[in-house]
């Protein structure tokens, strides 16, 4: 199930985000704690030797790789490598969020363009939308767990109804070597020119606009298909994984606590714990496990997509739409402000301190202006400099619009309308007030 918190961070409080960090479903400690753990018990098992099982000698060669460890470990860019790699996989997920196949506009155009209350009708509509969210499950199916786990074969598809077993028999006849999402689609195009035919479908550009919402759900299906055909290439999967682990597996020997007598260079202090060392590893790996998460987002974790959820919400609210809902509306009424020409909304008491908030007029609207002599020197400055006699005249008004709610020092700018002159045979101008 995904993990929703939007409304405990709807406003901005003291400790509204802190109380996010002790959930554990879809947290990071519940993705990382299995690996923090390992990282720990090395770490003291590497301790634990160094301290009470190897002699001097043997001590000495420890502290030296240490010190060599630790010296080179930095050199690795983790901070570029990851924020770069966890950028690419979240624009990937976020793509495949947008490119869901969701009904809700074709829908809208086959109940408005298909037209007939009688059972033919009825038959066209739903059959139409039926064929759009068995394309969607089809693709579906190809690509996530969750789907493939509730429809592992056709024979459960026919079951649920998103095909009758003729379509089974038509869709297992026509022969491909490639996924035959598609084909449900190309009934929905023949459907609907028959529909046209029929006169279900008035005119050509109904039917024209039938086909390009088929089009775009269609391109949505396929763009679901490559995402998941096409991977971010695996060589820089490979290179993520591979500066991550090296990394921490040289901060198990490199971020040792060396023996303070010994008075190696910022060995100065023997804590036992790597505080630090142990935030590291929980952001860096903690970062590269979100990269891991969102990657392929039609899995089942915490945060994977719910398409299961969504199969069911399209075909309901498509079979709503057709059918249920086909020219039953409500009469059109006057509306309750009929005979009023200015009125005001409603507001219940929590809301009412929202009408003493003057209405916002653009970013400008008090913007304070140059005064009549500054814009005078200004004009007079620019037709000496251009030279230009025999100017017609000019009559620019500048008037201030109305506001609802102003001070009493726009209410004067507002009650003063003023218009510069420009006399084409002087060089002075004649400002009206």
């Amino acid at each position: 199930m995904t993990v929703s918190y939007t409304l405990e961070v709807a406003d901005a409080r003291f400790t509204g985000f802190s109380k996010l960090l002790i959930r554990w479903k879809g947290s990071i400690y519940k993705l990382l704690y299995k690996e923090f753990l390992v990282f720990g018990m090395l770490y003291s098992f590497f301790s634990i030797t160094y301290r009470f099982f190897l002699n001097p000698q043997q001590q000495e060669l420890f502290e030296q790789t240490a010190i060599y460890c630790d010296q080179f470990t930095n050199l690795i860019p983790m901070s570029f490598v990851l924020g770069f790699y966890v950028t690419l996989a979240f624009n990937r997920w976020w793509g495949q969020y947008t490119s869901f196949p969701l009904p809700d506009n074709l829908m809208m155009v086959v109940s408005g363009n298909v037209h007939g209350p009688d059972e033919r009708g009825r038959i066209l509509r739903r059959t139409l939308m039926r064929y759009a969210n068995l394309s969607s499950v089809l693709i579906l199916r190809s690509i996530s767990t969750r789907v493939r786990k509730r429809f592992p074969t056709l024979d459960h598809v026919v079951e649920a109804g998103f095909m009758t077993r003729e379509e089974h028999k038509k869709l297992d006849s026509l022969y491909s070597d490639f996924n035959k999402y598609w084909m449900p689609l190309t009934w929905f195009s023949n459907l609907a020119a028959q529909a046209r035919k029929e006169g279900r479908v008035r005119d050509d550009i109904a039917l024209r606009l039938l086909m390009d919402e088929l089009n775009n759900y269609r391109a949505k299906c396929s763009m679901l298909f490559h995402y998941d055909w096409v991977s971010i290439p695996l060589v820089y999967t490979q290179v993520v994984t591979l500066a991550v682990y090296s990394f921490f597996t040289s901060c198990l020997i490199g971020r040792q606590f060396l023996n303070p007598a010994k008075g190696y260079k910022g060995h100065n202090l023997d804590m036992y714990v790597p505080v630090f060392t142990l935030l590291q590893f929980f952001f860096y790996a903690g970062w590269l496990k979100v990269g891991e998460q969102i990657i392929n987002p039609f899995g089942e974790d915490d945060d994977d997509f719910e398409t299961n959820q969504l199969i069911d919400r399209n075909i309901q609210v498509s079979m709503l739409a057709v059918d249920d809902m086909y020219q039953n509306l409500p009469p059109a009424e006057k509306d309750k402000y009929w005979t009023e020409e200015v009125f005001a909304l409603p507001y219940t008491v929590a809301t009412a301190a929202e009408t003493l908030k003057p209405a916002f007029m653009g970013s400008t609207f008090d913007m304070s202006v140059n005064s009549d002599r500054e814009l005078s020197e200004r004009i007079n400055e620019e037709d000496s400099e251009d030279d230009k006699e025999g100017k017609e005249a000019n009559f620019l008004p500048l008037q201030k619009p109305r506001r609802l709610e102003a001070s009493e020092q726009q209410k004067r700018r507002e009650e003063a309308q003023i218009s510069i002159t420009v006399d084409p045979h002087s060089d002075s101008l004649q400002t009206d007030a």
